[in-house]
């Protein structure tokens, strides 16, 4: 929290104090200062991923991904907590199951991770009303503001959530290391709210240093709020420089350098929320996404920001993206997929954007002179102006950083140069190349364990003393040149074991000259220093290596999939690790011997004989590690999917329906901005009624002179509503989507058009009572990220009706109640979802065999089948549903997995063709029920075919 001057620059000089998480519970003392964050007085470079939990709806899964964010490098997650995801209705909040946060941190301690808690109030993540409940559109006072209404109501979650958050800080020996008040809160800025959150926060037991993420490049209140109401400690910066255009991945920085900036002097730079994927504008799919924030992207753009700018705090959005399940999605430029382009894949796969963050994140985490640097003059000079160089080096040790690029930000090509190097030990000419649009972090002057390294033009990955000696993996693009100079008080002895490499020695310096190509193995002994293995290699090669600690010192494993945690006992490596069949090497402490590969999540948290372990034969190698193959995981059949039952609902469309225990619509009155068209007021949130498909019916005695239905609905984007008269179906229009200011909320339908219906001659019932029915599909609920109620509390359902002036009684029915198991965000108001049709224990033995793909008529239609799955022990497999052939924009599908709103599909809904099937949700080795409720505008085939299909398959797994 920022105090007022005087409380602030008391808190400086003291060096506020936090505490780093610890496997065993026990609390250690950090401090920070203008540099970096310490940990019992050691320095270190905070490099966190995001993660929303509510996204992966399995807990058994929450541990599979914070364990790669930990392989990967990251020793920090940064965790949004979902105020709408926790809370049904005013007063009622849910912390059980899947919302088990408790469960949550814990599992990030024991992974070795911090945790950036971000409870908000608001979080945006592109949910539903930017996390906040949709019932909070009922309350007076504006959101995001101090006014009351909404301070009572936001309180009320703080009061909930940081009590939880508190027993989990590093003071306590738990992993949450900052909190991060409010999100991105850029206009509209009150300094009394934001102020009482920090209020809120301390009055709840937190006491770790708290943080915000200002949005896009700082234009916000912190160059303002440097000291007094509403600062906070450590303010950050989140910056999306490749914008989210994932249709045009070949961008390059059109919205700025994505430098952070230094936001005061006295604190560390901090990327509160830097970019590592995309949201998928324009429903190009994320794999372009991903393309767009690749490699090329992380290599340039992050190295920059830690050479240029200095930062030591980093936290990527997104590490896991994850699904939009049931109708946790904002309506916007979101579907059922969050994949967001990130490291990890929906379905937990690794990318090439993994690997790079795993080269940065070892090296952050490797070479410890990083947290503490100035900017300097660059001492390396290239020899040709189509290169450019910028330099940090620590004051302490000497040590220099060299950031090495294209002087045209826009250059695609190669361009080589001699870089005239003033080091520390030094001055040396060596050979640099930079291709495309990358960026190399060179070092100098450093201390690699009990080497000393003169100058590299290899990017070091990581290194570690292993059995007396120092190994180290170096790397560099594929084809570069590269030179690495060591100093020795004697002639070292040089041992190429494999690869191309020349060594010279002359004045005390050993200089090796190589190009990077496959994987080169140099030993080096005497000289005065321990020996040293060199494993010197092209980006793709060393990707391929893995570091994990164990009580006897650290490993190095190379070729697994994926390297969880590693175990000495006596002369067994235990690593707990994902592979298929191929070569395994492990350089690890003597007097290692044996290898063994533990299977499934028992083995990452080190457990024995019954977690299930491959014994691998290995051999010793010339570089002194074992080598040995292993094997490849069982196949993983899959059923078919077949045995389909079909049966219609919308039996709220018929005239006879009896909807006497509807809700009454009949309010006149409404709390939201925006005042209605037409009484009554027919918003479906002032009934109660939130999420998803919403039932209206309306009653009236028809005079004989009406000729059309008006009508309007406001659904959000990829919305529609269907209509009825008398039981007659009347046809359907696309609902209304959100403006981002403004009272521009109805949706732009022309005159004639969508939104008015023609009565057809002969079914009015003159002097009679008449029916119509309504069904509305509503899309979550706008953000408030610029802090206007015009914009969040846009009403949802219909919003405007009139029959040519005659009077009309409404009833409304959405959901049926939150599901307790599946929280409020999985189920709406289908009929079949209010009785149970989408329930793994639903009887469906009366229904028609159908398949998907049969003929449609307008209206919503049910298909049921089964199936058993029996998948490997010991393995991974990731299990998808497939929709072939041609969606059409004349349907849209829910697609219910034992019970769990895990997708909608359509051609009016994304381009999404795949919907991830969790396990936990899915039964891997039973019974599983698969139900679709498809809602068809007009007379069309159905969808289908549909198929499983395994992502992957590994041995090991979580």
């Amino acid at each position: 929290m920022r105090r007022l001057l005087s409380v602030l620059l008391a808190l400086l000089l003291t060096c506020a104090t936090i505490v780093a998480p610890a496997r065993a519970g026990t609390a250690r003392e950090v401090t920070y200062d203008q540099y970096s964050l310490m940990v019992d007085g050691r320095r270190i470079v905070l490099q966190s991923a995001e993660f929303h939990y509510f996204r992966l709806p399995s807990q058994e899964l929450w541990r599979d991904v914070l364990e790669k964010f930990r392989a990967a490098g990251f020793n920090a997650v940064s965790l949004y907590f979902s105020w709408a995801y926790h809370s049904p209705a005013p007063g009622v909040y849910d912390f059980t199951g899947v919302r088990d946060v408790d469960r949550l941190l814990r599992t990030a301690r024991e992974a070795g991770l911090y945790v950036i808690a971000r409870p908000g109030p608001y979080i945006n993540a592109e949910s539903t009303g930017g996390g906040f409940p949709a019932w909070l559109k009922t309350v007076p006072g504006r959101g995001r503001s101090f006014e009351p209404g909404y301070r009572e109501a936001y309180r009320e979650w703080l009061h909930r959530i940081n009590p939880i958050i508190a027993r989990h800080q590093v003071t306590d020996g738990g992993p949450v290391i900052l909190y991060n008040a409010e999100n991105e809160y850029q206009v509209n800025t009150d300094a009394a709210y934001m102020q009482d959150i920090q209020d809120q926060a301390r009055a709840g037991g937190i006491t770790v240093p708290i943080t915000t993420n200002d949005c896009c490049d700082a234009g916000s209140w912190s160059s303002t709020w440097a000291t007094g109401p509403g600062a906070v400690q450590i303010p950050g910066v989140d910056d999306y420089p490749q914008s989210f255009e994932c249709a045009n991945p070949g961008l390059w920085g059109p919205w700025g350098e994505g430098l952070t900036e230094k936001l005061r002097d006295d604190i560390p730079v901090f990327a509160a929320e830097y970019q590592a994927g995309a949201i998928d504008v324009g429903d190009a799919g994320y794999d372009r996404c991903r393309e767009l924030t690749g490699p090329a992207f992380m290599k340039f753009f992050y190295k920059n920001n830690l050479i240029q700018t200095g930062a030591t705090m980093f936290s990527y959005y997104m590490g896991y993206g994850g699904t939009n399940w049931g109708w946790l999605a904002q309506p916007n430029d979101v579907y059922t997929s969050y994949d967001y382009g990130a490291p990890i894949t929906e379905a937990r796969r690794l990318t090439p954007k993994y690997d790079e963050f795993k080269r940065q994140g070892y090296f952050l985490e490797a070479v410890a002179p990083l947290a503490k640097t100035d900017a300097r003059t660059s001492p390396a000079i290239p020899d040709n102006a189509a290169l450019t160089t910028a330099a940090r080096a620590n004051p302490d040790t000497g040590t220099q950083f060299v950031l090495v690029g294209h002087a045209d930000r826009a250059a695609t090509g190669a361009d080589s140069a001699t870089l005239d190097w003033a080091a520390p030990d030094g001055r040396y000419q060596v050979p640099v190349q930079v291709k495309g649009r990358d960026a190399h972090v060179l070092v100098a002057g450093y201390d690699l364990g009990g080497q000393r390294l003169a100058v590299s033009t290899s990017e070091i990955m990581t290194h570690a003393a292993i059995g007396g000696r120092d190994v180290a993996v170096l790397y560099g693009t594929a084809g570069s040149p590269g030179a690495t100079v060591l100093r020795y008080s004697s002639q070292p002895s040089v041992k190429v074991l494999e690869g191309a490499v020349r060594a010279a020695y002359s004045g005390g310096d050993l200089r090796l000259d190589y190009a990077h190509d496959g994987l080169a193995r140099v030993l080096v002994t005497g000289g005065g220093r321990r020996p040293l293995l060199l494993l010197i290699g092209a980006d793709e090669e060393t990707a391929r290596f893995w570091r994990a600690s164990t009580a006897a010192g650290p490993v190095l494993v190379r070729g697994t999939e994926l390297l969880r945690s590693a175990t000495l006992r006596g002369d067994v490596v235990r690593l707990a690790a994902d592979t298929v069949a191929g070569e395994v090497e492990v350089f690890a402490p003597p007097p290692a011997r044996r290898v063994e590969i533990g299977l499934g999540a028992a083995a990452s948290q080190g457990g024995g004989q019954d977690a299930g372990h491959d014994d691998v034969r290995v051999t010793r190698t010339a570089s002194g590690s074992l080598l040995g193959v292993t094997r490849a995981p069982a196949a993983a059949k899959l059923p078919e999917l077949a045995g389909w039952r079909t049966r219609p609902e919308a039996p709220e469309a018929a005239p006879g329906f009896d909807d006497s225990r509807w809700t009454a619509a009949d309010h006149t009155t409404t709390n939201s901005p925006h005042p209605p068209k037409t009484l009554p007021v027919l918003y479906a949130d002032d009934y109660g009624f939130h999420y998803g498909n919403v039932w209206y019916r309306g009653h009236f005695t028809a005079t004989g002179a009406e000729t059309r239905i008006d009508l309007n609905a406001i659904t959000g984007r990829r919305g529609n509503y269907l209509v009825w008269l008398n039981g007659r179906y009347l046809g359907s229009a696309a609902g209304g989507v959100q403006a981002d200011s403004g009272d521009q909320w109805t949706p732009p339908n022309p005159d004639p058009g969508p939104g008015r219906f023609d009565i057809p001659a002969g079914l009015l019932r003159p002097g009679a009572g008449n029916v119509i029915a309504v069904l509305v599909a509503n899309m979550g609920h706008n953000d408030d990220w610029i802090a206007d109620d015009l914009r969040f509390k846009q009403p949802r359902g219909l919003v405007a009706a009139s029959v040519g002036g005659t009077p009309v009684a409404w009833r409304i029915q959405g959901t049926a109640g939150a599901d307790r198991l599946r929280g409020p965000l999985s189920t709406g108001g289908l009929y079949g979802e209010r009785t149970g049709w989408h329930l793994p224990k639903y009887q469906d033995k009366s229904w028609k065999e159908a398949a998907p793909a049969t003929p449609l008529t307008p209206g919503v239609t049910w298909f049921r089948t089964s199936f058993r799955l029996d998948l490997p022990q010991g393995q991974d497999v990731p299990v998808g549903l497939r929709f072939g052939g041609d969606p059409s924009p004349a349907f849209r599908v829910l697609v219910f997995l034992n019970g769990w709103n895990v997708g909608q599909y359509g051609g009016d809904i994304g381009p999404q063709r795949e919907f991830a099937l969790p396990a936990g949700l899915l039964d891997e080795h039973g019974n599983n029920t698969l139900a679709l409720a498809v809602t068809a505008e007009q007379p069309v085939a159905g969808p289908g075919p549909l198929s499983l299909f395994a992502y992957g398959n590994v041995r090991g797994g979580p």
